[in-house]
């Protein structure tokens, strides 16, 4: 797994709630207009502050409706799709991109195509169908899921929602793709930023070290970007010259929880060895 940190300072942004029970009329025309994420909070953690040595705020996007960060871009996306006569949402995912899909398509009143890896949980695609979409499961990877997600969406009027590489979706990158995205490239040679690899094992001991700690159940993926803090990561890159010394704080974007139970985290901690 990777984590990567970023020097370029964060802009503010402006953000809005909109809940919808039906969708005909003016207020389907008012869900393709209002924001379907939400303001997440951001927090200072007692525990992560003390582990670095300095103030670590937690932004909390796995409170998200979809419970994932995943839904800033891709309802975004759905949005404009909807606005330009899609008449039917496709997407490949490992989870948390197609449950922000079948979200923002729920609300918006247009079907969803979810194709998934034949390993993916249960638990996500129970999660899936409960928003209403037909899930699809293909191949072994992402790649593979892909492939087919793509050739659904040459079908007339259906779109295919990118997990991560579109414009729109905003250079969010994915633990399980085999390449990264091309704007995710170019951002390495725009921006200063810093990537650092992190073991498996060390993902899930912050992912257990994080449940103890804040009473939050998130995803390895999420327990990369933790076990950043809990490893002395930042305190390694500051001896190294990578980031300044006079670095006061550090925010942590807790990305999400939907991938994640207490008997899945069990097994994967049996698998590396932790008990």
């Amino acid at each position: 797994m990777q984590w990567c940190m970023s020097t370029v300072p964060a802009t503010q942004e402006a953000e809005a709630i909109y809940l919808v029970s039906r969708m005909d009329g003016p207020v389907a025309e008012r869900a393709k207009q209002e924001p379907f994420h939400v303001v997440t909070p951001l927090l200072e953690s007692w525990a992560l502050s003390q582990v670095a040595g300095m103030p670590i705020f937690l932004k909390c996007e796995n409170v998200q409706p979809s419970g994932s960060f995943k839904i800033r871009g891709i309802g975004h996306f759905c949005q404009e799709m909807a606005k330009k006569g899609c008449r039917h949402l496709v997407c490949s995912s490992g989870g948390n991109a197609g449950i922000a899909a079948a979200y923002a398509a729920r609300k918006l009143g247009i079907p969803a195509t979810v194709v998934l890896p034949e390993s993916t949980s249960l638990q996500v695609v129970q999660r899936l169908q409960g928003e209403g979409a037909e899930v699809q499961l293909t191949g072994k990877v992402w790649d593979e899921a892909n492939l087919r997600a793509q050739e659904l969406a040459k079908r007339d009027g259906w779109v295919n929602v990118s997990p991560f590489d579109h414009p729109l979706i905003c250079v969010a990158k994915s633990l399980g793709a085999k390449t990264v995205a091309a704007r995710a490239l170019e951002c390495m040679h725009v921006c200063e930023i810093h990537s650092e690899v992190v073991e498996d094992a060390e993902a899930v001991s912050a992912v257990q070290q994080f449940l103890d700690d804040e009473r939050m159940l998130v995803e390895p993926a999420c327990g990369a970007a933790l076990a950043a803090i809990y490893s002395g990561l930042l305190g390694r890159l500051q001896a190294k010259g990578c980031l300044p010394p006079s670095l006061t704080s550090v925010v942590v974007i807790v990305c999400g929880g939907n991938n994640i139970n207490s008997r899945e985290l069990q097994v994967l901690k049996t698998h590396l060895g932790q008990v």
